[in-house]
């Protein structure tokens, strides 16, 4: 389980963020939502131990980030693309992750295979598009084989049979017990995978529940941010 709690950031004179709250549950699939600058980075940057919060936790399976005894075991993270070296191949990054936490070259197989990279496995990362680049991602947060994935617009570049494939997999991950937190603009994509939502405005939690209590009398999740996320909107869901 993910727990986010009180989560306080300030960075300068400025809050980032003023108190979210929210739970991301085995079993789940957790959108994560909010326009720019509402927050959403911070949370994550936090949540794993890319950043500090002013007060508050963030905290996976109980514990913060840094008291993980095999965080690759734990949770799989796929924040701002794939992460690799341009000049490295797509197998020589995943090797190197795998043999940093003790995994073996075996499982780096898997995961290409996993996310459709076999034969694209031996280029360099610079030659790869954006939806290669983010199966890459996908492939280094599946190393470990964690029970919790984090992921930062997932989808984003992939074409139709990618999204569908990603859909897909992201469901079966959760049928089976794991916990999966999405965080991403592509609203109507996220309709179609989530149970949960999640919906932040200026650092702050405006909606948190299920699919259809969120949507509540809007017809769509797309129609349902913009109510809850305008200029006027007041209240929480």
């Amino acid at each position: 389980m993910l727990t986010i709690n009180n989560l306080v950031k300030h960075r300068g004179n400025q809050e980032i963020l003023s108190g979210i709250s929210f739970t991301a549950r085995p079993g789940r699939v957790t959108g994560f939502l909010g326009p720019n600058g509402a927050g959403k980075s911070s949370t994550l940057r936090i949540l794993l131990g890319l950043d500090r919060a002013t007060s508050g936790s963030a905290l996976i399976n109980g514990k913060p980030f840094a008291e993980l005894h095999n965080a690759l075991t734990t949770v799989g993270a796929a924040l701002d693309g794939s992460g690799a070296h341009r000049m490295r191949t797509g197998r020589a990054h995943l090797r190197w992750m795998a043999r940093a936490a003790g995994l073996s070259r075996s499982r780096v197989e898997e995961v290409l295979g996993i996310v459709g990279l076999t034969n694209a496995a031996g280029k360099r990362v610079g030659s790869y598009s954006l939806g290669m680049g983010r199966r890459l991602g996908m492939a280094a947060a599946l190393l470990g084989d964690p029970e919790i994935l984090v992921l930062d617009e997932p989808v984003n570049g992939l074409d139709p049979e990618g999204i569908r494939w990603i859909r897909t997999f992201l469901r079966e991950r959760a049928a089976t017990g794991n916990t999966v937190l999405i965080s991403s603009h592509l609203m109507g994509e996220l309709a179609e995978t989530v149970d949960d939502v999640v919906i932040i405005n200026h650092g702050k939690v405006v909606a948190v529940g299920t699919l259809a209590e969120v949507i509540g009398n809007h017809s769509t999740l797309e129609k349902a941010f913009f109510a809850l996320t305008s200029e006027h909107a007041v209240g929480n869901v």
